[in-house]
């Protein structure tokens, strides 16, 4: 198995050549995610998503604007209100051709040996973690050592992810802090009655949390910010015996998706309308504004997916959630297919 190596720009060539260089890749890849020719009958489709999850509003944009037509598919959306690995599962098995979720939720049932290929993406981070200003949690993550971090579960994928986040900055996540579970929707009663001194989740219940309590947080950590602002977070997967005997097809979905991701990164305000009606309990102002805040301009395929899928394995793998045997490197080649070249 080869190494990958460095990529970087020639030695001696010009700053001119670079940028020329660079914009012939850009518009190479914007090419790539452009709508093909449809020349036959539509594709019928399973997309098993969650309605739940306001950040996979590129689903039902790409749904209201056609994206899925546009790349010959006929798509029946699945809205799966259960446990990934049950999800993954339902793509394993052809219950669902193709499906959304957090990638930190898959890495662990993808290791297992699930027959799921990541083949695109849907937006940058959406995860954060906040401080508990009345315990002191106000400055930085360091200031967390000793004290309890509310989740909503274990696995949860702001756990999985400030896992990462706390061990790269120095702190035992296993000694240095206690994550403690509680209801999504009862992590501030918790705050209120002192037993969590910080809460790590996403959004919108933590939106959702601050917006009923202004004034008690500082936050801490924000995915979609710093070194994990251009990176993935909600991942496109498709069964196994769907991804490598149809491939047009599978290409065609994450086209689609492409399409809907920028359509929602350049129209957010027209995006959370449309999403209202799938979700009624959220309110468009409210939306307008998480939408906003995600990186939907960020939605990589093909070897750049699986380059960053190489690093999330590394950070998993560092912060003991993926076994030590497991090669980064190996398994993003196992578990990512490029569909589009």
């Amino acid at each position: 198995m080869n190494e990958l190596g460095p990529v970087g720009v020639l030695d001696g060539l010009s700053r001119r050549q670079f940028l020329a260089s660079a914009a012939v890749a850009g518009t190479a890849a914007t090419a790539a995610f452009a709508p093909l020719p449809v020349l036959s009958q539509p594709r019928k489709i399973t997309f098993a998503w969650s309605q739940a999850s306001f950040c996979q509003v590129p689903v039902p944009i790409a749904l209201e604007r056609g994206f899925f037509e546009q790349n010959g598919l006929q798509v029946e959306v699945l809205n799966w209100g259960g446990a990934a690995d049950q999800l993954l599962e339902a793509l394993a098995t052809g219950k669902a051709e193709v499906g959304v979720g957090l990638i930190h939720r898959w890495v662990k049932p993808l290791e297992a040996g699930l027959d799921v290929k990541l083949v695109g993406s849907v937006h940058g981070g959406c995860l954060r973690l906040v401080g508990v200003n009345a315990a002191g949690v106000t400055q930085d993550v360091k200031t967390l050592k000793g004290k309890v971090i509310g989740v909503a579960d274990l696995n949860a994928p702001a756990k999985q992810f400030y896992s990462i986040h706390l061990a790269k900055k120095g702190l035992d996540v296993e000694k240095d802090v206690e994550w403690r579970v509680y209801p999504a929707d009862l992590l501030d009663v918790a705050v209120k009655k002192g037993e969590v001194h910080a809460i790590a989740d996403g959004d919108p219940n933590l939106y959702l949390i601050e917006k009923r309590n202004p004034g008690v947080f500082t936050e801490l950590g924000n995915s979609a910010k710093g070194e994990y602002a251009e990176k993935i977070c909600c991942v496109l997967g498709a069964g196994g015996k769907f991804a490598r005997g149809d491939k047009k097809h599978v290409a065609g979905v994450v086209r689609a998706l492409a399409q809907a991701s920028r359509y929602v990164a350049e129209n957010p305000n027209e995006s959370a309308r449309i999403f209202a009606k799938y979700t009624p309990k959220f309110e468009v102002d409210d939306l307008q504004k998480l939408l906003a805040e995600l990186t939907y301009k960020h939605h990589p395929a093909g070897g750049n997916l699986r380059d960053e899928v190489r690093d999330f394995a590394a950070d998993f793998r560092t912060a003991g959630i993926l076994k030590k045997s497991t090669d980064p490197v190996r398994f993003a080649n196992h578990v990512s297919l490029d569909v589009l070249s």
